[in-house]
């Protein structure tokens, strides 16, 4: 008991969440976060503020859109797949190559594209400049559906993750291809990392932002029998050479750390309620959620509404060094209004987490431009009537 809460406190202060703006205030905190963090995945949902504006906001509090919008055109960040389609530190870009070679395993999106449209592509941008997919004419006759992208699209994103075009910028969400050479800043290493290289890359990746891991979650979706190897070799040496230990949580889950963070003195949870992103980086490994903060969490806009328990963007509820529930909410921009469409809580909490709850939720509802805060009727729970008076 007394190592899973250290090892909570442990991840949560290496998140960035443990306290609030512990990474600082405004741009410079921004990139702090990121490089921690390693990664900020990029969402299209928005019926709230979109997922990596909401995960820089949780660990920035004076975060604005703007800041990240600024740290792309200065080059800071790029854009590329990590899990998932993410903003990432410039200074990893060598990091990216082995993805956009192809040689671990990884496969791009579409097997195959035409040559001629492929160097038709190229030789465009490098005419007229950065260009979005709507700038080339489909000249099909019919579309099938979302996924049946015209050529030219899918030819994009090709290039763009064979490292053959990078993302400029995004204009409004849309985005806007380029040469790598017009967007690489001179100081950026373009050598391609060896596999022990590359491989030491992710597990420091994830034990900086984490605290400590599996060996699953180092190879997150990462594929390749040869990189994955190269993972357990380095983690067999570390272990041999003292720079890490591991535990054993029970049934063979074993989680590997610097033996230095285990020793040494966490700081104690604060009162305070974080409602973060679904996809939020200290909770997107779910197993891992499950282990250290029994808490069991699934993003449930992608199930039949029929199958959904907590709703269809539900945020879990961090107050101190523990998940207590989940909130449901909407927000009506056009008429400055967050809607909470439903809020469980599923722990027996101190008596500081309703004025912990009710300052989180006002702050939430700030950052996504409403003034005021409603309770749908389904939201009948003791809480949910507490914040409500507190409304009016």
């Amino acid at each position: 008991m007394l190592l899973t809460s250290k090892l909570r406190r442990i991840a949560l202060n290496q998140q960035g969440l443990l306290k609030a703006d512990s990474f600082g205030h405004g741009k410079k905190a921004t990139l702090r976060a990121i490089k921690q963090l390693g990664y900020l995945q990029i969402d299209t949902i928005s019926v709230v503020e979109r997922a990596h504006h909401h995960v820089v906001w949780s660990r920035v509090s004076n975060y604005k859109p703007e800041l990240l919008e600024q740290l792309v055109t200065e080059r800071q960040l790029f854009e590329y797949w990590f899990h998932a389609a993410s903003w990432l530190p410039m200074s990893d870009y060598r990091f990216a190559l082995p993805r956009m070679a192809n040689n671990n395993g990884e496969r791009n999106w579409f097997k195959s594209c035409d040559q001629k449209l492929l160097q038709h592509i190229i030789k465009r941008i490098k005419v007229e400049g950065p260009l979005r997919a709507r700038d080339f004419k489909d000249t099909r006759h019919t579309n099938s559906g979302w996924w049946d992208w015209k050529p030219a699209k899918q030819a994009l994103e090709q290039l763009f993750m064979q490292g053959e075009l990078m993302v400029s910028r995004r204009d409004g969400f849309q985005k806007v291809y380029d040469l790598p050479e017009r967007v690489l800043p001179d100081w950026v290493d373009t050598c391609m990392p060896g596999l022990e290289e590359y491989a030491s890359h992710l597990i420091d990746n994830t034990l900086r932002a984490h605290g400590f891991a599996t060996f699953k979650s180092m190879s997150y979706l990462r594929k390749g029998q040869k990189l994955r190897n190269a993972i357990k070799e380095q983690l067999v040496s570390r272990l041999e050479s003292d720079l890490l230990t591991s535990i054993d949580l029970g049934n063979n889950n074993i989680v590997y750390f610097n033996p230095a963070l285990l020793e040494a003195r966490t700081p104690r949870s604060q009162a305070r309620v974080s409602i973060l992103s679904p996809f939020d980086n200290v909770i997107i490994q779910r197993q891992r959620v499950s282990d250290i903060f029994n808490f069991n969490f699934q993003v449930e806009c992608y199930l039949p509404e029929f199958k959904r328990q907590y709703g269809y963007f539900s945020l879990p509820i961090l107050y101190r060094d523990r998940f207590v529930g989940r909130i449901d909410c909407k927000a009506h921009r056009a008429i400055k209004s967050l809607e909470v469409k439903s809020l469980t809580i599923e722990k027996q909490l101190d008596a500081n987490f309703v004025d912990s709850f009710h300052q989180a939720l006002l702050s939430f509802s700030a950052f996504n431009g409403c003034q005021e805060i409603t309770f749908a009727s389904s939201c009948s729970n003791d809480f949910s009537s507490i914040i409500s008076r507190r409304q009016n």
